[in-house]
């Protein structure tokens, strides 16, 4: 049954931003039902066009989702900022964030104190050399393909430049259940739907990999070790299963988020090879050098 929320508006903009307050306010909440097209329509007394704009507006921008007959509804993920704030209990450690632990990352003052800090202008060469060679020779080490590098602003920038330049609005990815929540309100923000796959101890079952990849998605997010929530990693047999799987769906753009690297503890197993046509490896260190140390300068 569709929600006792009253929307209001005698545009689709209007009536977008109706929905989206009682989404931010908490009148609306996750699998709340929105009214049929028609039945708003008549209430609000515009066409029915009218209302399929907002809502296709609403659904673009991650806020609702369409489910057949279900009819639309708000998105179980709908973007942070707007949605209300979800209280953790006292007792509870906050985990979504993925933050590293204070007491394990190292003290880098005195390493600091003796950087020079070098001036740059504009149009210079950005990227470090040193940085690229280091990043290529653990990707090698690793039997990654290091062919084409980028260096962006943290993992989730990775991963967000890589969807923007192969999806758009509507696409829909398969992401690991439970998963991430950053990579969750990303691909919610992003207007992507959602295909779910469950998951083990050694990360996502091939059984559940293929079911997702055969539902017409565009692309999956894999995480092959340290991953959040649960911790799971590849081991050899599981990553060669997969590797089965995403041979037999050459289409779909195949993200790893690999967000650890070499400090996660275990080995590090890739789906990706250069056969493939669309694939990307992120990478990052502010797991190892710490957002707290880039505070603490």
């Amino acid at each position: 049954m569709p929600v006792q929320y009253r929307i209001r508006g005698a545009a689709a903009s209007t009536i977008a931003v109706s929905i989206e307050t009682g989404i931010r306010d908490g009148r609306l909440a996750t699998g709340d039902a929105v009214p049929p097209v028609r039945d708003l329509a008549t209430e609000l007394h515009v066409s029915p066009s009218t209302v399929a704009a907002a809502y296709r507006l609403l659904t673009q921008r991650g806020l609702l989702q369409t489910h057949g007959r279900r009819g639309t509804r708000v998105r179980h993920r709908p973007p942070l900022p707007t949605r209300a704030a979800v209280p953790v209990p006292a007792h509870a450690r906050n985990l979504a964030a993925g933050n590293p632990n204070a007491e394990f990352l190292p003290d880098l003052a005195r390493m600091l104190a003796t950087v020079e800090p070098t001036q740059r202008a504009y149009g210079e060469r950005a990227n470090l050399p040193e940085l690229l060679h280091a990043a290529a020779r653990q990707l090698a080490a690793d039997a990654i393909p290091a062919d084409a590098m980028a260096v962006t602003g943290g993992a989730l920038d990775g991963i967000e430049r890589a969807l923007q330049a192969h999806l758009r609005p509507g696409d829909r990815v398969a992401i690991e259940d439970p998963g991430y929540p950053g990579v969750i309100d990303l691909v919610a923000a992003l207007g992507l739907g959602v295909e779910p796959i469950a998951m083990d101890d050694a990360g996502v079952l091939p059984a559940a990999l293929d079911r997702a990849l055969r539902a017409r998605v565009a692309a999956c997010i894999l995480t092959p070790r340290a991953q959040n929530p649960t911790g799971a990693a590849f081991d050899a047999a599981r990553a060669a299963e997969l590797r089965r799987v995403v041979k037999r769906h050459t289409d779909v753009l195949l993200i790893e988020d690999d967000h650890a690297g070499p400090i996660a503890g275990t080995p590090a197993f890739t789906l990706c090879d250069r056969k493939r046509a669309r694939w990307v490896v992120v990478r990052s260190v502010s797991k190892s050098l710490g957002p707290i140390c880039g505070w603490r300068c």
